[in-house]
This record gives C-alpha cells, sequence and structure tokens, in this order.
C-alpha cells in the first residue's frame, strides 16, 4: 500500500491548519480511508507522550484520535520546544536530542531529512491517506535553501498542497496572493488550491472577493470555512481555548465569581505548556475556567499554576505580576492551589535545576509546601496510579481514585514537614509516589499532565472544590458524568461536519487522485 496524500500549508502561523488537517482526517475516516496526519517538524510546547513514552507535537497526537488511530512519532518525527527566545530543546523521533540556538539548528536540520522521509515512507505504507501539515508559511524565503516541512517536505513527498489563509485576522487576499508571488514557479505548481478559514459575516459579501482572488492567483478556492467555537486540542497558545470559553459562557470573566460558580483560574506563563490539562475541568456544570495573563488573580475557588518549560522565568513573572501575594492570601482564605509538571516544584520553598547529576541553580518557590524539589528531565513516561489514602481534611474525598496520564519532567522530592503524598504510582516499587499535598489539604502538586482527563479523578475533584468552597465534609456529590474522550469524539464529528459543509470534499480527492 502506498497512500495518497495532500498536505495544508498557511499563509503564516495560527491561520487553523491543525484544525483543518484535523477535519480533513475525520472526513476521510468517516468515508471509510485510513488515514494518518504527518508534519515533519513541529515547534511546540503542548507536546503528547506516546503509550511507548516517547513525546510528539499534541496536535499530531489529535489528529491521530481524529482518524481513529494511537499516535506514534512517525506522525511527528521532530518537534522544537522554545525554552527562550533563542534556543529550542529539539526533540527528535520522540527523545531529546539536545537544545540547538536557531542558526544552529537551521546549520543541522538537512541531516535530518532521510529520518523524515523513512517516518513518512512507514506511514504511507499503512495508510490510503496521509494529510501532511505545514508550519507556519512556505514564503519564508529566507528559510527556503533547507526546508524540511513546507516546500521542502511537499516535494520530497511529491505532494500537492492546499494553501490556507486566515480572514479574521484581515488581508487574507493579499496574503495568499502575496503567498504565491513569492514561490518560485516549482513551487507555486504544487499549490492546487486554497482555503478561507475563520469567517464570521455574509459569505455573499465575500464572493465577488473570491471571483477577483480566483482569477487573480488562477487556482480555485476550495471553500470558505466559518468560525466555530468547536474544541479541537490546541498546540501553540492558550488565546484560542480563552476565546472559545468566553464564547462558551458568554459573560465577562471579571464578575463570574457574582454568578455563585466554582471559579478556577489558570496563570498564563510565558511558555506555558500543556495547558490542555484543564479543558475538562471547564466543560464541568458550574465551573467557569479563565486564564489570567496580566491582570490581577482577583477572586478564585482554585489557582492553577501549569507547566511551563522555563519554571524559573515562571517564578519571576509570577514575581512581577505580584500574584505570589496574591496565591499566599488567596490560599489563607481557603483557595485550592494546584502546581501541575515543572511548575509543581515551585509550591515549595526552594527549586534547583539538576544537568548530569550536577546542580545549575536553585531558586526560591512559593513557600506554600515545606519542601525542596531538583528538578529533572528524564525519559518521558505514561503512567498510571491511584489517589493515596487517609488525605487530610476536605481531600479525602479524592482518595481512591485512579488516574492515569504522562510525565516529561521528574524530580527529587524532600519533605521538611508533614506534608503528605499524593498519588501512588502502579509499578514494582513500594515507595513509587507522585506528588505532593498540604496538611490542610488544599496545597497539592502532580508532575502528571492529564489528570484532569480522568472521569472519575475529576467528579471527585470538582466535589472537592465545592466543599472547600462551602466549608463542609459532604460525601460525593452527584455530579453529571463528564467523559472527557466521548466529549473529543464528538467533537471530532462536529467538525468534521463542518468540513464538509463548507469544503469542496470531492475536488480535494480529485486532487490527490482518488476518485470517489
Amino acid at each position: 500500500m502506498t497512500a495518497r496524500c495532500i498536505m495544508i500549508q498557511g499563509t503564516g502561523s495560527s491561520v487553523g491548519k491543525s484544525r483543518l488537517v484535523t477535519g480533513l482526517c475525520r472526513v476521510f475516516k468517516q468515508d471509510g480511508f485510513k488515514v494518518a496526519p504527518f508534519k515533519s517538524q513541529n515547534m511546540a510546547l503542548n507536546s503528547f507522550i506516546t503509550r511507548d513514552g516517547l513525546e510528539m507535537g499534541r496536535a499530531q497526537a489529535t489528529q491521530a484520535e481524529a482518524c481513529g488511530m494511537e499516535p506514534t512519532v512517525l506522525m511527528n518525527p521532530v518537534l522544537l520546544k522554545p525554552h527562550s527566545d533563542k534556543n529550542s530543546q529539539v526533540i527528535v523521533n520522540g527523545k531529546p536530542f539536545g537544545s540547538l540556538s536557531a542558526m544552529d539548528y537551521h546549520e543541522y536540520k538537512l541531516k535530518l531529512i532521510n529520518l523524515v522521509k523513512d517516518s513518512y515512507d512507514k506511514l504511507a505504507r499503512n495508510n490510503d491517506i496521509i494529510v501532511i501539515e505545514g508550519a507556519g508559511s512556505p514564503a519564508e524565503i529566507n528559510l527556503r535553501e533547507r526546508d524540511i516541512v513546507n516546500m521542502g517536505m511537499a516535494e520530497l513527498v511529491d505532494a500537492p498542497v492546499v494553501l490556507v489563509g486566515d480572514i479574521d485576522r484581515g488581508g487574507v487576499f493579499a496574503s495568499l496572493a502575496g503567498t504565491l508571488l513569492l514561490l518560485n514557479d516549482d513551487e507555486k505548481s504544487r499549490i492546487k488550491a486554497v482555503i478561507i478559514n475563520k469567517f464570521r459575516g455574509d459569505l455573499k459579501l465575500l464572493e465577488p472577493g473570491l471571483e477577483m482572488l480566483e482569477d487573480i492567483i488562477k487556482r480555485p478556492v476550495l471553500g470558505v470555512v466559518p468560525y466555530t467555537d468547536i474544541y479541537i486540542d490546541e498546540e501553540d497558545s492558550p488565546q484560542t481555548e480563552r476565546e472559545r470559553l468566553f464564547q462558551k459562557y458568554k459573560i465577562d470573566t471579571e464578575h463570574i465569581d457574582e454568578e455563585g460558580k466554582l471559579v478556577v483560574k489558570v496563570l498564563s506563563l510565558p511558555r506555558i505548556t500543556n495547558f490542555t490539562d484543564f479543558v475538562p475541568l471547564g466543560e464541568f456544570s458550574g465551573i467557569k475556567l479563565s486564564y489570567v495573563s496580566r491582570e490581577n488573580i482577583g477572586y478564585a475557588d482554585l489557582v492553577i499554576i501549569p507547566g511551563s518549560e522555563n519554571p524559573k522565568e515562571s517564578m519571576e513573572f509570577i514575581r512581577s505580576r505580584g500574584w505570589d501575594n496574591e496565591i499566599q492570601a488567596l490560599s489563607e482564605k481557603g483557595a485550592v492551589i494546584l502546581g501541575i509538571g515543572s511548575s509543581y516544584p515551585l509550591l515549595g520553598k526552594t527549586l534547583s535545576y539538576s544537568s548530569n547529576n550536577e546542580t545549575k541553580e536553585t531558586i526560591k518557590g512559593l513557600d506554600l509546601l515545606n519542601i525542596h524539589v531538583t528538578l529533572r528531565q528524564l525519559d518521558s513516561a505514561r503512567v498510571s496510579g491511584v489517589v493515596s489514602g487517609g488525605l487530610p481534611g476536605l481531600a479525602d474525598v479524592l482518595c481512591g481514585a485512579e488516574v492515569e496520564g504522562y510525565r516529561i519532567y521528574s524530580g527529587d522530592v524532600m519533605l521538611h514537614g508533614e506534608e503528605d503524598k499524593f498519588i501512588k504510582i502502579h509499578d514494582n516499587s513500594d515507595n513509587a509516589f507522585d506528588g505532593i499535598i498540604s496538611r490542610t489539604g488544599q496545597v497539592m502538586g502532580t508532575f502528571i499532565h492529564g489528570i484532569f482527563e480522568n472521569a472519575d479523578f475529576s467528579v471527585r475533584f470538582v466535589n472537592y472544590l465545592r466543599n472547600s468552597k462551602d466549608d463542609e465534609n459532604a460525601n460525593i456529590i452527584n455530579t453529571k458524568h463528564f467523559d472527557f474522550k466521548k466529549f473529543k469524539e464528538a467533537e471530532y464529528d462536529r467538525w468534521a461536519d463542518v468540513v464538509r459543509e463548507n469544503l469542496d470534499i470531492k475536488r480535494v480527492y480529485e486532487i490527490m487522485g482518488i476518485v470517489v
């Protein structure tokens, strides 16, 4: 079997390439094809850990779910995770390769071509269709010579290309025509059609422009895809998720405490990672979840400190905003404080970075837990466990909940107080625990990402928040069961319906050389 393929490129970043690939993957699956996504090189902090403990871009994992497939690093062989403005951690075949500057990586990446081609070929041998995603824009003429993700990738596998422009940001006609203008003749010949994405308004007002655009670029417009609030995991930043939540709640987030709901605030840190961890919480009835960036935290029943690629930078950012004082005050008033991933150690007194068993630097934490953590990035892994018994205070409602997720960071935790261990990990060790919870039961941290995708844990956690808010030790309250996996499956189908309704799918198949 040698798969047919189509490549989705964009006029720039965040034009909706990942979402459109996800939608096309679902459409092709619904039509009976065995389909897989592929992105040779991804730059994102929101990663995913496969069943075999390998790290890849979350967008490709999401696309794999839409295909009904288990995610594999073959779908994203190279992942770049920026930990400063000039350097990125390079993940190759799911494992950390090293930290490289932008210039060093630009020089190095040609050595990855064979790896990229081999990954693609393995997918192509076992699928009917491969939907390839580009990165940024193919018109970055300064990067053309060593490109392995846009036109360089299209040439490598002889892929036809569809170009996507975002009308919501304005200038979509100029972006599409200008991108084509900057391509050489061979590259132009690969672009078979264009798509206009994120449209809001009356399509009749747009139609004259579509006709003029087709006349200028000599290529058809496959369709105009409307802006929707359908949930699809985001990979680059929480901004789209913020907008989705705002549309979902239809209220001003500054006044959500007046609704008598559980108020959850997520700190939007500079290099936030895995912010999709918290999506399931925002879908529970009675919870209003929002992201805090430059403003004060204000009132909150739960403050979440999400993982980041640079914990020191995160701590400096928290202090510069005065959030450290707000968190301390909220904690004293009974709010729950949760740290996840690389930000869990920020809850302690001090945090040390460790490399090759040599301590590099120690920073002061928030001093909410009497612990010191030496942070390490080991081999990523999926883990499962159960919340420990005998947790203090109102947190006892969490005891016995099964959890499954993944760890990217881990660390050596030195306890100096009477804190309790949070989660017993299922492995062969009698002492395998993850996370710490305070003696008040209201400050907790864990290295495990994806913890709220566990339905039983999430239900118990929401009831724990309600009990904390009302200061009562009630039994498990009858919370409506929310299954995040079923929710995502339904959203994939909804998104596929939108894509199918607004794109010329028959012509998409023709571009791939498939007769339907």
